[in-house]
């Protein structure tokens, strides 16, 4: 069993509770901090936690605590952290890990030099479909990964501080790049280095000083290309959709907005539908589990055995500074219009690798451009000479 202290009682908190308290239904929050007492308050009554308070530090520093959960505003992330290596508690936090790289970098440190477990709660990494379309990538099925897309778009977040640009560190790019750039970076190889990405972001709807539209890529070191799409402007709830893309295959997933359960209603039944659903009438898209479906369950039974193993989980706050690193070189494309490298200080995975051959030998003298079998029944060969260049075509009887 885990004890956990959880910070944070807003929308993201009481997601969290609900799968902490009901997943493995052995661990339990021992104790509650939230900025606003009344808030403190109701949470405690509502999951069965017998003590709250507003003062951080008293949360975390409890002796029955032996985890803490940061569900905070991105900028309280950092002190929250240093409190959790002051009085050596194993963390996990929200993402993004921090409001930059910079930020980002010091809270790895200060948890490695402290020695204690750190989890970056990076919860779209653990769904179901992303789980299982993984491991067909990391099989082969799909043989070398030349693209992958994460897209996530809804009419935007549920709490004031995410408009502030000075509390939340910035807009869609911040909020919802983190996670597509962890989701690409994972169909890619996490051991394979960003090098460099393009980004156009712009303010288009919302009254705010932070982009909230942004489409990106990012080039890694082996040639593969990861995109990313975001919006808080659009229009019809939450659509998280992943695409990729190798020379063997490719996967699509569809992961809330198409659920395979559709539903007509007048409205006059229930008022909440599925997070970021904008009505509730009319043709509604529920979802069955939506802890399950948005990796909630996944996410902190992988936290809880590494932690009970001493050994670390899939996502660390390495994982957050990396992804932090690709978003700063984003906001700076944005404004700069052209490619910008990644400024990695620590990068723990492969180096040296180049852009893979895309050149494969039919025989002595050809490479195989494309195969294919024509709606007349004959197998059609595309071929290129591999001396003079010259582009031929054979019919196979």
């Amino acid at each position: 069993m885990q004890r956990i202290a959880m910070l944070g009682s807003g929308f993201i908190g009481r997601f969290y509770a609900d799968s902490l308290q009901g997943y493995r239904s052995r661990d339990t929050i021992v104790s509650i901090y939230s900025r606003r007492e009344e808030s403190a308050r109701k949470f405690a009554e509502d999951y069965q936690c017998n003590h709250y308070t507003t003062v951080m530090e008293e949360a975390i520093a409890r002796e029955d605590v032996d985890i803490v959960c940061i569900a905070l505003p991105n900028n309280l992330h950092e002190a929250a952290v240093l409190l959790c290596c002051k009085h050596k508690k194993a963390v996990m936090t929200t993402k993004p890990l921090g409001r930059n790289a910079a930020e980002a970098k010091r809270m790895l440190e200060a948890v490695e030099a402290a020695g204690i477990f750190n989890g970056y709660l990076e919860d779209l990494v653990y769904t179901p479909k992303f789980i299982k379309a993984s491991q067909s990538v990391h099989e082969g099925a799909l043989g070398r990964i030349l693209w992958a897309k994460s897209r996530e778009t809804h009419p935007g977040p549920h709490s004031e501080w995410f408009w502030d640009i000075e509390q939340a560190g910035g807009g869609c790019i911040l909020d919802l790049g983190c996670h597509c750039v962890e989701i690409t970076r994972s169909y890619i190889g996490k051991d394979i280095k960003p090098v460099e990405v393009m980004c156009w972001a712009d303010t288009q709807v919302k009254p705010i000083d932070a982009e909230d539209h942004a489409i990106g890529l990012v080039k890694y070191e082996n040639g593969a290309i990861g995109q990313f799409e975001v919006s808080w402007t659009f229009r019809g709830g939450l659509d998280l959709r992943d695409e990729v893309m190798g020379t063997e295959g490719t996967i699509w997933i569809n992961s809330f907005l198409r659920t395979g359960f559709d539903m007509f209603t007048t409205g006059k039944g229930g008022d909440y539908i599925a997070e970021k659903a904008e009505s509730n009438s009319g043709w509604l898209f529920p979802v069955g589990d939506e802890l399950n479906e948005l990796g909630y369950n996944h996410m902190f039974m992988d936290m809880f055995n590494a932690l009970e193993k001493g050994i670390a989980p899939k996502e660390t706050f390495y994982d957050g500074y990396v992804v932090n690193a690709i978003l700063d070189a984003a906001y700076k494309s944005a404004k700069t219009k052209i490619w910008e490298p990644v400024q990695l200080d620590i990068w723990r995975g492969q180096t040296g690798l180049s852009k893979e051959s895309h050149l494969v030998s039919y025989d002595q003298d050809h490479y195989l451009v494309k195969e294919e079998m024509t709606h007349y029944g004959a197998k059609k060969l595309i071929l290129k000479h591999k001396t003079t260049g010259k582009i031929t075509e054979q019919l196979l009887n």
